[in-house]
């Protein structure tokens, strides 16, 4: 495909946006959003993985293939603040999967939905040629006022990030050299959603703009910027990491959460956040004016080339 996946997207976007939305938010955020009474709202969002492309599975066990496919959903909920519920999981599987690989398939997902508390209430089982293809579809609920959107940064914001970026990226890069017992492996294999931390951020009003990193910064950022019509400044220097920061501001699949908080309640949002879950938050920048995104070091400006991870 020729396209880039964004731009197909916004494609897609297009072509449907003159038809009846039946209540539904359209195409934008981590997740949609349907008013279900009471103040309260669900989201839902859906994920596809496929062999190859999403996990090797000569370098996957089972268990973890399921865990992921669970965790890159519950973490788009996350990100819209909201508690997940519930989830449907499709299933394509060819001939060459073994029947234990499937039984263990399905222990994993459940026993990280019972982590979770989210009920498995639907799905679909079929055929595929030679790879394994997952879908999940996350439901969610929050209060009306709690839910976070990418369209609501302001001028003014800092931007923030949960956690420390770039291990899954590294973590990957490992497994495809076969080192899959390295630390940052293993967290690739076994990432962890912010679902406790998206809950607590959503509740908090300075909190603004809010999604996870799933493609790395300096691709998700752009989506933040592009839906609520500004500009970004980001410090390279203030980048919390463990590994080169290539991977922390391209690499994809962190899972942490990205934001915007209103610049004086930042230290109370970040100390109610490491107290309730124990996470640090990280102030890497902030948003400005206009529509560019400008990298900077220790203050001073720097050029940069990066996209973050793309699918086409």
């Amino acid at each position: 495909m020729q396209k880039g996946e964004f731009s197909f997207i916004g494609d897609i976007a297009r072509l449907f946006g003159g038809l009846p939305h039946n209540g539904f938010e359209p195409i934008g955020d981590d997740c949609t959003v349907v008013e279900c009474g009471d103040d309260e709202v669900l989201v839902l969002s859906t994920d596809l993985l496929v062999e190859d492309v999403h996990f090797l599975r000569s370098a996957s066990h089972p268990e973890q293939v399921a865990h992921k496919s669970l965790m890159v959903n519950l973490s788009d909920v996350a990100a819209m603040g909201a508690h997940p519920v519930a989830t449907l999981l499709s299933l394509a599987l060819p001939a060459s999967v073994q029947q234990q690989w499937a039984k263990s398939f399905m222990e994993g997902y459940y026993e990280a939905s019972k982590r979770y508390g989210v009920a498995l209430v639907g799905g679909d089982t079929t055929a595929s040629t030679d790879k394994i293809a997952i879908n999940v579809v996350a439901i969610g609920r929050a209060k009306r006022d709690c839910v976070k959107r990418r369209s609501a940064a302001r001028v003014g914001d800092a931007i923030c990030v949960t956690g420390k970026l770039g291990t899954s990226s590294k973590g990957l890069v490992d497994i495809m050299f076969g080192d899959l017992a390295t630390t940052a492996a293993k967290i690739h294999s076994m990432a962890q959603a912010r679902v406790e931390e998206g809950i607590v951020l959503g509740a908090q009003r300075a909190v603004h703009a809010m999604m996870d990193i799933s493609d790395g910064i300096a691709s998700d950022i752009r989506h933040i910027m592009e839906q609520s019509k500004v500009g970004a400044e980001i410090d390279t220097a203030l980048v919390p990491r463990d590994y080169d920061l290539r991977y922390a501001l391209s690499g994809g699949e962190d899972y942490e959460l990205l934001l915007t908080v209103e610049r004086g309640e930042v230290e109370a949002v970040s100390e109610r956040l490491l107290r309730t879950t124990g996470t640090p938050l990280t102030v890497i920048g902030r948003i400005i004016e206009g529509d560019e995104l400008r990298w900077l070091e220790s203050g001073s400006p720097i050029e940069l080339d990066l996209q973050g991870f793309t699918h086409f």
